[in-house]
């Protein structure tokens, strides 16, 4: 008896020895309807950009560059990929061959040192630009020359085409050919075992059957469709979807990102464990849910031969973490390990499939099944070595978010990176900061010990802990002066009399209009014989005409004794 596993294996060799292979023009994958979809409701979104710069030192040749990039689009057929739409569902149509070139902008005619942030701005810019899927290409590169021995050089990709292995993918190619042009020599490359339309018919194929529904009979039991995190924000999330993003991060010291691997190693847990649920404890204290479900990303390439394809693959597991009943951390740890476990173990899922058959509810501002995900990034890409030039490649920030907030873990030389990509529609920087800072503050508390039930591990540092305590409860007053109320407002008249008093509504009055209209209100309050020891009843809904009599009465010099409108009855 076969198991499924064997079955999927038995597809796959079917369609590598071209038993089975599509054609040109054949049905997209899950993964790729989802993205376009998504281009469809928000038609240039920059999110869906994939991006990377290769900064290139030393003496470049142009021409074999351009053939190595050339090369590499005839090698992936997802690059010569476009999308018609067939009856409401997008197709991929496959160009037996597309001549991509290399645009190039001059910057050597600037002044050095506005060399580099021009080349910037225009990244920027170039990031931006739309893709159009029906008609593509879906890629684009631009070299920027800052100078005869430095280079810049831009790869810009469609999400529906790419993913972040992929990028890696499509740069070590350009360098490895780029290397084989420039010393005469034959490229090395070994031929693809596949393509990318053949990994969507495979994935189509498995998409039926008693394994699937094995795999979604875990995930139905596992994920509550309905539920949706409510991180408080600094602004009311907009009625439409708002892409706009940035990124703010901070870098956690090699003695502290030590301790943490450590505390892995002791606990039988992995980093990505112990990360993860140090971010689910800073999720629950912001927002006060226990039930929480965080996105992470899986490369989706379980079999060698998918390895060297461009293409997208990845996929998106949900993480569901419960702290209710004040667990340790270390039962957290565990309770994240065992359902990342899980997850992975059930991933051969795609999520837009998840989508369909749990059925959340739909909201256009908001992402289904979670709304903050999770990455663990692996080792950048390593360049091979090539004579003459240094090659170095850099992810490219988009200016753009796919989710509320993401937090980016990444080691380096220095430390663990951690990186928050964030809507700016919903949040300002200084909130992403303190929310690393605090992220922080748990992780130095965890390494120290892991046995703390996760409502006493602190947020705050030793420095915002004074400022909330001490420094903004001393609300000491200095009550030495002997000018009345009446009097400090005429010197702040006569200091700034235009500047804005009072705002009620989208009403405004200057402290020029409020004095105005206190002093005529004063005068008619003496004629009416008001003065010392005289009371003024004030019957007033809060307005800025409530300010105005409260000054006037007092000006007047009466006492004002104010009755709520609510409690006041008449027979």
């Amino acid at each position: 008896m076969t198991s499924p596993s064997d079955d999927k294996r038995s597809r796959l060799a079917e369609l590598l020895r071209g038993k089975t292979r599509p054609s040109l023009r054949v049905a997209a994958s899950s993964g790729q309807e989802r993205m376009w979809l998504q281009e469809r409701l928000s038609p240039g979104n920059a999110a869906l950009h994939m991006a990377v710069t290769v900064r290139i030192s030393g003496q470049l040749d142009p021409v074999a560059l351009s053939r190595a990039f050339q090369a590499v689009v005839d090698r992936h057929d997802a690059l010569r990929t476009t999308f018609p739409e067939h009856e409401g569902r997008p197709l991929q149509h496959v160009a037996p061959d597309l001549k991509l070139s290399i645009s190039e902008v001059d910057l050597g005619n600037l002044p050095e040192p506005l060399r580099e942030p021009e080349a910037l701005r225009h990244v920027r810019e170039d990031v931006r630009v739309p893709f159009d899927l029906e008609r593509g290409p879906l890629l684009r590169a631009v070299r920027y020359r800052l100078a005869a021995d430095d280079h810049l050089l831009l790869l810009t990709v469609h999400h529906i085409v790419s993913d972040g292995w992929s990028m890696g993918v499509l740069v070590r190619e350009v360098a490895e050919l780029y290397q084989a042009f420039t010393s005469g020599q034959a490229p090395t490359l070994k031929p693809l075992p596949l393509q990318y339309a053949d990994f969507a018919a495979w994935q189509r194929q498995g998409a039926q059957g008693d394994a699937l529904d094995a795999q979604l009979a875990y995930w139905r039991q596992r994920l509550d469709p309905h539920a949706v995190l409510e991180l408080p924000s600094d602004r009311p999330r907009l009625a439409s979807l708002d892409v706009q993003g940035a990124r703010y991060s901070i870098v956690l010291p090699p003695a502290l990102t030590q301790a943490l691997k450590e505390l892995g190693l002791r606990e039988g847990r992995t980093l990505f464990s112990v990360l993860l649920a140090a971010f689910n404890v800073l999720l629950q204290r912001y927002s006060g849910q226990d039930d929480l479900a965080v996105g992470t990303p899986v490369a989706g390439r379980s079999r060698s031969e998918l390895e060297s394809l461009i293409g997208l693959f990845v996929n998106t597991l949900v993480l569901r973490s419960d702290l209710s009943g004040d667990p340790s951390f270390r039962e957290l740890m565990g309770q994240v390990h065992d359902s990342a476990l899980g997850a992975f173990a059930h991933q051969d899922v795609p999520f837009e499939k998840l989508v369909e058959v749990l059925q959340p509810s739909r909201r256009l501002n908001v992402s289904p099944l979670f709304q903050v995900m999770f990455v663990l990034q692996n080792a950048p890409v390593a360049l091979p070595p090539v004579p003459g030039v240094r090659m170095e490649a850099h992810p490219v920030d988009v200016g753009a978010a796919r989710f509320d907030l993401t937090l980016v873990a990444s080691e380096e030389a220095r430390g663990l990176r951690l990186i928050a990509e964030y809507r700016t529609a919903l949040f300002d920087e200084a909130t992403v900061a303190r929310m690393l800072g605090h992220l922080r503050s748990l992780l130095q508390a965890v390494v120290l010990d892991a046995g703390q039930r996760v409502s006493v591990l602190p947020l705050m540092d030793e420095a915002e802990q004074r400022q909330v305590l001490l420094d903004w409860n001393d609300t000491r007053v200095d009550l030495s002066s002997t000018a009345t109320l009446p009097e400090l407002i005429q010197a702040q008249v006569e200091r700034t009399p235009d500047a804005v008093a009072l705002a009620f509504e989208g009403r405004t009055l200057t402290y020029r209009e409020l004095d105005a209209r206190a002093n005529q209100m004063a005068h008619a309050l003496i004629a009416r014989g008001v003065g010392p020891e005289v009371r003024v009843g004030l019957l007033l809904e809060r307005s800025l005409e409530l300010v105005v009599a409260l000054l006037a009465t007092l000006k007047a010099g009466g006492a004002y004794v104010p009755f709520d409108p609510c409690l006041v009855y008449t027979s």
